[in-house]
């Protein structure tokens, strides 16, 4: 039997354990998942137990599962950087040498004047900040003066921020695709990001309305490939944002975990061959940079209780793999992200149970075994197939 299928769910910012270099980005000692099981007093994750995730790392209420029921390892990241796009597009096979840039203490003044110049707008703000507390901070100004809030945070973003009846998102949208224009060469942050919130002076509230206007791959990617070749790519949650929309056929999109794990079991259930890619933020956006530790081990939980499901609904041809981007330890002051090393979970009925896959040098390992499965040829790094495959044919 053949794969003609490949799921890949990215668990956003679970990392598992410092890497060599984590030191120079300030960053030594941090372990998302075996920290903020240490201060839960240990977590309850059944199944990806079962799968080998205790078998990657010690981590308090999952323990090494005697025949893990999944091939299992963990994955180094080769590019420089610990952000959702640079871990994303590495994955796809596309490498950074230089990470993108960030701003400890706001954007330059060449850059906002710029801003104020082409949106004939006043910037609010202009710092690092949560993006809860700084519509609280500045909203009432906000509305007092129909200008924007701008700021950003740990990660290469430009983040504008507006109440929708002061203006509305399809202007909020042009305002960023603006900002997209001005923040090129030096300044080429990953992502600028509309934020949209409604409500009244302390009880403001973010709104589902929020946009990514992110750069796009500066390389070829595997999804690329995948598309040239008449392969279905499904992006599920921020995939497309991430790709600037870029080798992606179908983009579903939802609020939360549960309702984008609810999409990849739709996406699951259809027929055919493809790739589905698959983002799950909460525990980043709502967790990690909440340093939310009870939270975040809730939202794994709740995870893995679905896992049965996910792959209830998967076909005997059926490859899903498990992975995360990057860290964000909550059990550290920092409210930013970590460079990490991240798990690598294989499951399918063609999966040699109990398969170490060892420590991988690079996340491009997954491009190259999608692009091994779907015969594109060598791309990315060391493909892992020969190693989880029990005899199909490939």
């Amino acid at each position: 039997m053949t794969i003609n299928r490949i799921t890949v769910i990215v668990l956003d910012s679970l990392g598992i354990g410092e890497l060599p270099d984590a030191a120079a980005y300030g960053d030594e000692g941090s372990n998302t998942l075996a920290h903020l099981a240490a201060a839960m007093g240990g977590v309850s994750l059944p199944h990806l137990g079962a799968w080998g995730l205790g078998n990657i790392l010690a981590v308090d209420g999952v323990p090494p599962a005697e025949a893990p029921a999944g091939a299992y390892g963990r994955m180094a990241e080769k590019s420089a950087g610990k952000d959702t796009t640079t871990g994303h597009w590495e994955m796809a096979g596309v490498i950074l040498t230089k990470p993108f840039p960030l701003y400890p203490h706001g954007f330059p003044p060449e850059v906002i004047a710029e801003f104020e110049r082409v949106t004939g707008r006043k910037a609010l703000c202009n710092k690092p900040a949560s993006g809860t507390v700084v519509i609280q901070e500045y909203g009432e100004l906000h509305l007092a003066t129909g200008d924007p809030i701008v700021y950003t945070s740990g990660d290469s973003v430009f983040q504008i921020a507006a109440h929708e009846d002061v203006i509305s998102p399809e202007e909020l949208y042009r305002i960023c695709r603006a900002a997209r224009a001005i923040m090129t060469g030096d300044h080429a942050v990953s992502r600028i990001i509309a934020r949209p919130f409604t409500g009244l002076p302390g009880h403001f509230v973010r709104t589902p309305r929020r946009h990514d206007f992110s750069l796009p791959p500066v390389g070829t990617t595997v999804l690329d490939l995948l598309t040239g070749a008449g392969i279905p790519v499904t992006g599920v949650g921020k995939i497309s944002d991430i790709f600037a929309g870029r080798g992606i056929t179908v983009s579903l999109t939802g609020a939360g975990n549960d309702e984008l794990v609810t999409l990849t079991v739709e996406a699951l259930q259809q027929k055919g061959k493809g790739f589905i890619f698959a983002n799950l933020v909460d525990f980043d956006m709502l967790y990690g940079h909440r340093n939310d530790v009870p939270g975040y081990a809730g939202a794994l939980s709740r995870f893995d209780a679905r896992l049965p499901e996910i792959y209830g609904a998967m076909r005997p041809d059926d490859l899903l793999i498990i992975t995360a981007d990057h860290g964000c330890d909550p059990t550290t002051p920092s409210t930013d992200h970590s460079r990490e090393y991240v798990p690598l979970l294989v499951k399918g009925q063609m999966v040699g149970p109990g398969v170490n896959l060892g420590t991988r040098t690079g996340f491009d390992d997954l491009a190259a075994t999608i692009a091994e499965v779907f015969g594109l040829g060598s791309f990315g790094g060391e493909s892992f197939l020969g190693s989880i495959l029990t005899g199909a044919e490939h």
